[in-house]
């Protein structure tokens, strides 16, 4: 890749992560429909499957998802500048706006028309999680094995107070033994 074409590069992932960095309220979980998009049917710079498994892997490595998630899809693309470039995308809007409205927020967050706002945002944001759960379902749950994983994972998480890492892990665990099995029956 010659010089030129590298910084082409760099520059598209810097600025996809920014316009996806820009329009990410309410965190990681509700950067996934954009992610899809952008990065599996825009760019097509993973796979539905890749993402998801980014994803999975962001949600057990310390720090923020859609950083992380950014940074894999970067070094992926263009390396370690590429992970760099992409991380500084998704990072760079939520910089420059909460250095702004830090000062303000707590100037008029007692408004009635602010606390509505937030309000609003915040079933926004559900309603665009919750889309993206079923679109990676749909994907993601594909045979009895998978069904299974995922139904002791819901009644797990919602009964036992565990980190997402022991899910993820436990998880994997059950998908290998469960193939294994699968495997050794047939």
């Amino acid at each position: 890749m010659n010089e030129k074409s590298r910084f082409q590069m760099l520059w598209s992932l810097f600025w996809t992560f920014a316009k996806m960095g820009v329009m990410t309220f309410g965190g990681g979980m509700a950067m996934l429909p954009i992610l899809q998009r952008e990065v599996v049917d825009n760019k097509a710079w993973a796979t539905e499957e890749e993402l998801t498994d980014y994803y999975a892997i962001g949600q057990c490595t310390p720090g923020i998802i859609a950083v992380n998630t950014a940074t894999f899809i970067g070094q992926r693309q263009a390396g370690v500048a590429g992970g760099i470039a992409a991380t500084l995308g998704v990072v760079f809007p939520s910089v420059v706006i909460i250095s702004l409205l830090a000062g303000l927020i707590t100037n008029f967050s007692h408004l009635e028309w602010v606390k509505n706002a937030f309000a609003g945002i915040q079933v926004c944001v559900c309603v665009l999680i919750f889309n993206a759960v079923v679109k990676l379902l749909k994907k993601s749950v594909v045979d009895k094995r998978t069904a299974a994983i995922f139904l002791l994972v819901l009644v797990g998480s919602l009964f036992l107070n565990l980190s997402p890492v022991w899910f993820v892990i436990l998880a994997a665990l059950a998908g290998i033994a469960l193939k294994t099995l699968e495997v050794r029956r047939s």
